[in-house]
């Protein structure tokens, strides 16, 4: 089963949020009539006309209600390959009672019925290409054929043709409660969608609404959505960047230890000459410690040498004053006895 079927693949995502919403305005715009037939259908081609009744098929088939989606554009039907079902038989080989190999196809629409992965939801695929799609539509098969699974499903949705390009959908319109049109945002004109309510409503058939598809949203729009999915995924995108930043800070560290003896020499540089000799596996934050505890220790010994220095030049003034002392005793007691002999002489 292909990606764009989202309200499967991500059941808790804000476009799955979407449709669950479209499928109660649905449901509520029918309230009165009751709702077991709807038609989607769109102005032109690449409007997401299949996308949409894929999703809301699945919205409805989640909510505990049997669903069967018809596929009936017969020209170029692609709901096969959504579901990855077998492309035939299909809705245009029960109308036309041939099957691919020309020979009678079964007269009973419950045995082209196909199951899917999604619980409650069936497909039944467009079928052969036939020369007359039209014609078929408006045989009484297709009534009969609409009856049918009325009684075995609780809601039966049709993804028609875009309506600018062939009648198909208009036909089917007739059939159905009510009718789903799909625009697309800057694409879908606004005569074209009047003419195509005109069409359908001239045939008899109801309108529940219009979707307006491909619509501009900004990544922070996406996120703030309501239903907790949006945050989830937020969560994760956040998880995933912490996961990628702590990667690339690995990723640093091993640059870093790779270069070796030059990291070794910027760091031994800022903490003191000691750090040099550090070995270039040591850890940045040991380097740090090492040459902060090599500088202390390098300020001790100029404070001690200082202090050394200091005490040595005290001594010897000491030691100076003292020599000084003595020679003057020695000077006092040399004129004491040049004196006593200058008075012997006289």
């Amino acid at each position: 089963m292909k990606k764009e079927v989202i309200t499967y693949k991500e059941p808790k995502s804000p476009i799955s949020e979407i449709f669950r919403n479209l499928r109660t305005s649905v449901q509520f715009a029918n309230t009165k009539r009751g709702l077991h037939t709807l038609l989607v259908t769109s102005t032109n081609p690449g409007e997401g006309k299949s996308w949409v009744s894929v999703n809301l098929a699945v919205t409805f088939a989640q909510a505990g209600k049997k669903v069967i989606l018809v596929d009936c554009d017969m020209r170029k039907g692609r709901q096969f390959s959504i579901f990855d079902v077998a492309p035939t038989p299909g809705l245009s080989n029960y109308l036309s009672g041939v099957t691919s190999d020309g020979e009678e196809s079964s007269d009973s629409i419950l045995s082209y019925i196909k199951e899917t992965p999604v619980e409650n939801l069936f497909v039944i695929p467009a079928g052969n290409v036939p020369p007359n799609p039209s014609e078929l539509l408006v045989s009484d098969s297709m009534g009969q054929a609409i009856d049918d699974l009325k009684m075995i499903a609780d809601l039966v949705i049709f993804d028609g043709t875009p309506c600018n390009l062939v009648t198909d959908s208009i036909i089917i319109s007739r059939y159905v409660d009510t009718t789903l049109i799909v625009s697309a945002y800057r694409m879908t004109k606004m005569d074209e969608l009047e003419n195509l309510k005109k069409s359908i409503e001239n045939v008899g058939g109801k309108i529940a609404g219009v979707v307006i598809n491909r619509t501009k949203i900004s990544q922070k729009q996406y996120y703030s959505a309501y239903y907790y999915g949006g945050h989830e995924d937020k969560e994760k995108k956040e998880k995933d960047k912490e996961i990628e930043n702590t990667q690339n800070t690995v990723e640093v560290k091993e640059q870093k230890e790779i270069k070796g003896i030059k990291e070794n020499k910027v760091s031994a540089n800022k903490v003191g000459k000691e750090t040099k000799n550090v070995s270039k596996y040591t850890d940045n934050y040991e380097q740090i410690k090492i040459g902060t505890v090599k500088t202390v220790e390098n300020e001790t010994k100029t404070k001690n040498k200082k202090k050394k220095e200091e005490m040595l030049r005290k001594k010897e003034e000491v030691e100076s004053k003292k020599d000084k002392k003595k020679a003057k005793e020695l000077e006092d007691m040399i004129n004491e006895k040049l004196a006593e002999s200058k008075e012997e002489k006289k």
